[in-house]
């Protein structure tokens, strides 16, 4: 949204909604929060409120390989939950490893996973190269509205270090943090300081990639959405 022009922010029961210009064209974005739930009732609120011609779940996720590290970017082509449902996705983008673009898929968690162990397990398990809380929710309402659908995935977590168990404790529901939780938790485990603030840089480090891998993502989308409008 800082890249937009003339942004307008406003709330709707319990989200929050931007919307603006990028290079003309019309963006709007609703923060949904952790979880399936507020996932699926953000993106039902998000699509009455604007009808999009294509709808995008994004954020951060967990890596479930080892040579998916924190910034590369995972498109997924079908997303699973651990309770055996499975959504394909129509999409065609070409992997890129050696740029840190990854392109499979996405398995959507009951609850955040905090350890390297049980990305590994958990990989294995569903064939998936990555782990959120959301993308399942995203893609079920995309479907149920006919609606095109990406889920565009930028890791912020590897295999390099299990989560702080503070992690669990600290991130709300709508994905804030609780200041007041994560002094106590400071108070504690006074070496949670450095593990918290090496998460915070690589969430950092993880969102400047995702936003600059939509800068061109959203510009092919309304491209080939214009060449569809255009009489043959």
């Amino acid at each position: 949204m800082d890249r937009c022009e003339k942004v307008k922010k406003y709330t709707g029961g319990d989200f929050v909604f931007r919307g603006g210009f990028y290079d003309g064209i019309r963006v709007a974005v609703v923060e949904a929060g952790m979880g399936f739930s507020r996932a699926r009732r953000a993106t039902q609120a998000l699509m009455d409120g604007h009808s999009p011609k294509w709808l995008l779940s994004c954020g951060f996720s967990g890596s479930l390989r080892e040579d998916i590290s924190v910034g590369s970017i995972v498109v997924g082509n079908s997303i699973v939950d651990q309770h055996g449902q499975c959504l394909q996705i129509d999409m065609q983008m070409p992997a890129d490893p050696a740029r840190k673009l990854f392109v499979g898929r996405l398995l959507t968690a009951d609850e955040m996973i905090r350890s390297v162990d049980q990305k590994r397990q958990l990989g294995e398990q569903h064939s998936a190269l990555a782990v959120d809380l959301e993308s399942l929710a995203v893609a079920q309402v995309a479907r149920e509205r006919k609606t095109r659908f990406l889920a565009i995935r930028v890791i912020s977590d590897d295999f390099s270090a299990d989560l702080p168990p503070e992690v669990m404790s600290i991130v709300g529901a709508t994905g804030s943090v609780r200041f007041g939780a994560a002094l106590g938790s400071i108070w504690k485990r006074p070496a949670a300081v450095k593990d918290l603030w090496r998460l915070r840089e690589q969430a950092q480090t993880a969102s400047s990639h995702l936003a600059s891998f939509l800068d061109g993502v959203i510009l092919q989308l309304h491209a080939s959405t214009l060449s569809e409008q255009r009489p043959s």
